[in-house]
């Protein structure tokens, strides 16, 4: 999710549109600052006043929608009770971009399938008895949960009555929409396994505009769902056994990397792991996990708290 705006859930592909409208209205830096703050209310997001072209440009695209001649007019209309109603969404969408590919970070899916699955195994009902339970956080288009479901279906062929639930959450209404259709252009899947290929992937059949499509199969088993990672209740009716909110935090200042990680803890189980980006750190955070793999990082239980 490595980005110019990203809360991933900013999460994780679409590249911002940088030009602005010709002869479009400008923003002054008093607006810049009131958006920015805004956007850190809602989203956690630092905003930087080395965004201020960029975030002019993506909001002039919603003030020519509105038939709105200034941001001063635009920010208005957001706190009016219509806005709120009909405009924070579009806002939201606007100023995140979301980077992903499919197998992003590939050392992850190996530890994940060489020492993290089989120590979910090790306490009995996980994975067998009851689906394991995985949260892709900041999941974007969808890469990173089908991703996981992949490499879990792949890993479930060598395990006797293995199985699972992928949930799958974003901000942003698009990515989440692109996520549950599952079509993608063909080159997105050079990433994946020759083999994994022939099993997960549909193809298109006009050729000439080639496109690939997830199995249902594997569709069935992720669930996209609405979320925002600055709310203090996440809603989760059980506890996680794996957590990915990779590239996420990045983007938040201190103080709101230090309550989502604390809220992600909270949802984790005991003995769960949690996957970080690799441009991320834990450091001098004081959180109920112990590193076992590169950003890879595991709850502790109520034994290792006293």
């Amino acid at each position: 999710m490595a980005s110019d705006l990203n809360p991933t859930y900013p999460s994780k592909d679409k590249t911002g549109d940088m030009n602005l409208i010709p002869n479009g209205p400008a923003m002054t830096p008093k607006m810049f600052d009131a958006f920015s703050s805004l956007i850190t209310d809602m989203l956690g997001i630092k905003m930087p006043v080395t965004k201020h072209t960029m975030l002019q440009s993506r909001l002039q695209k919603r003030l020519r929608r509105l038939g709105l001649k200034t941001f001063e007019a635009y920010y208005d209309f957001v706190f009016s009770t219509e806005g709120r109603q009909k405009e924070l969404d579009h806002l939201m969408d606007a100023v995140t971009t979301n980077k992903t590919d499919f197998y992003r970070e590939p050392r992850h899916y190996q530890v994940l399938t060489e020492l993290v699955l089989p120590n979910v195994l090790q306490h009995g009902a996980i994975g067998t008895r009851r689906p394991l339970k995985v949260w892709s956080a900041g999941c974007s288009t969808g890469a990173e949960p089908y991703t996981l479901a992949m490499v879990l279906s792949e890993f479930g062929e060598q395990v006797k009555g293995f199985n699972f639930n992928i949930l799958a959450t974003d901000i942003c209404t698009q990515v989440l929409a692109k996520g549950r259709n599952a079509v993608y252009d063909e080159r997105d899947a050079e990433p994946i396994p020759y083999n994994a290929r022939k099993k997960f992937l549909l193809r298109s059949k006009d050729r000439s505009r080639p496109r690939i499509r997830i199995v249902p199969e594997l569709r069935r088993l992720v669930e996209f769902r609405r979320l925002n990672l600055m709310t203090s209740d996440y809603g989760m009716a059980e506890a996680m056994d794996i957590i990915l909110c990779r590239n996420v935090i990045i983007y938040f200042e201190r103080r709101t990397q230090f309550a989502v990680l604390n809220r992600l803890c909270r949802c984790l189980k005991d003995s769960g792991f949690l996957f970080m980006g690799h441009s991320e750190t834990l450091n001098g955070f004081s959180l109920p996990l112990k590193s076992v793999a590169s950003t890879v990082y595991q709850k502790k239980g109520p034994e290792h708290e006293k």
